[in-house]
């Protein structure tokens, strides 16, 4: 079996990459953190990825583990990777504006404890940009689907580690009722959380990145702090984290793609893999940037915070081992 990308998707990343690089640097991450329609001009460039929402995971993956490595704010994830699928699997006509780019849509599914399976609270928390997004899917005990006009909805925002990323508590009555499956919303999120995985390697890797110039560039003892051995070992193991990561995403997208059995196991293992992979290199990151790695001005914070609020994301690297070891010893 041939596991590398199509030409296709190398074209994808390699487009990813390159519009990224050019329309997000991260001036406009902080920019955004004053004033969030900075990243309006963003999503007029990633709208035109929005039919990713219906495609594989592998393709979405591929373009997402590229956002995460700039930490990309805005509404492209909860449309993307949340709202379009949910409306395909209740086969709702707005898809197709969803998918053209024109709408955007949140999925609002955790309850009180913050864990994303339908439930009867009549609030919804860790509700990804509720705000500046069109409309708010609710989704309610019995796979009930309620889909919600934005300005119909009560939202407030939670506030959270990463600002690129803001999450809200939405409490919204009415709405357009609808009927899936618990089956649908299980998929939904584990499709969810895979994407999720892709952008934690994505901004593991930016950090790894950032570290290794750093320690090139910085010099003791009259010589690059990177000669140092210690230094070395050190970035080997964290890059080899952010390797397996990214192996573990990526399988687990292709698991989901063929619908294999084993692609509730895989999916545990990516989100586990790319959590460790990413709060690795945060942590050995800040510590080999010395002083400046702590100060405000230097750029690693605002990718440290979207690692440690990712992490966190949709169960923690502890609650997924959980869920792996409930699979196996079942």
């Amino acid at each position: 079996m041939n596991f590398a990308f199509s030409e296709e998707q190398v074209l994808l990343r390699d487009t990813a990459r390159a519009l990224l690089a050019r329309e997000c640097p991260t001036t406009l991450l902080r920019a955004h953190m004053d004033d969030r329609a900075a990243a309006d001009p963003l999503w007029a460039h990633l709208r035109d990825f929005a039919a990713l929402g219906d495609g594989s995971c592998t393709d979405l993956a591929i373009f997402c583990e590229e956002t995460g490595y700039v930490a990309a704010p805005g509404p492209f994830f909860g449309t993307t990777a949340l709202f379009a699928p949910l409306l395909q699997a209740l086969g709702h006509p707005l898809l197709d504006e969803v998918l053209a780019g024109s709408v955007t849509g949140t999925v609002a599914l955790a309850g009180a404890n913050g864990e994303w399976v339908a439930n009867g609270d009549p609030v919804k928390t860790f509700v990804p940009e509720a705000d500046r997004v069109g409309w708010i899917a609710v989704v309610d005990r019995g796979a009930t689907v309620r889909l919600v006009a934005r300005d119909d909805a009560s939202v407030r925002a939670v506030a959270t580690l990463d600002a690129t990323r803001r999450v809200f508590e939405v409490d919204a009555d009415g709405g357009e009722v609808h009927a899936t499956t618990d089956e649908a919303i299980a998929a939904l999120v584990e499709r969810a959380t895979v994407a999720l995985a892709a952008e934690l390697v994505g901004t593991a890797r930016r950090m790894v990145d950032m570290t290794l110039a750093y320690v090139k560039e910085r010099h003791q003892f009259g010589v690059p702090i990177g000669s140092f051995q210690a230094i070395q070992h050190k970035l080997a193991d964290v890059s080899l984290g952010v390797e397996r990561a990214q192996s573990a995403a990526q399988y687990a997208a292709m698991a989901l793609d063929a619908d294999d059995p084993d692609r509730h196991r895989a999916v545990h293992v990516a989100k586990a893999a790319a959590g460790e992979a990413a709060t690795r290199a945060a942590k050995d990151g800040i510590q080999l940037h010395g002083g400046i790695g702590y100060t405000w001005e230097h750029d690693l914070h605002l990718f440290i915070r979207r690692a440690y609020a990712s992490e966190y994301s949709m169960g923690n690297t502890a609650w997924h081992h959980d869920r792996l070891a409930d699979l196996l010893f079942s």
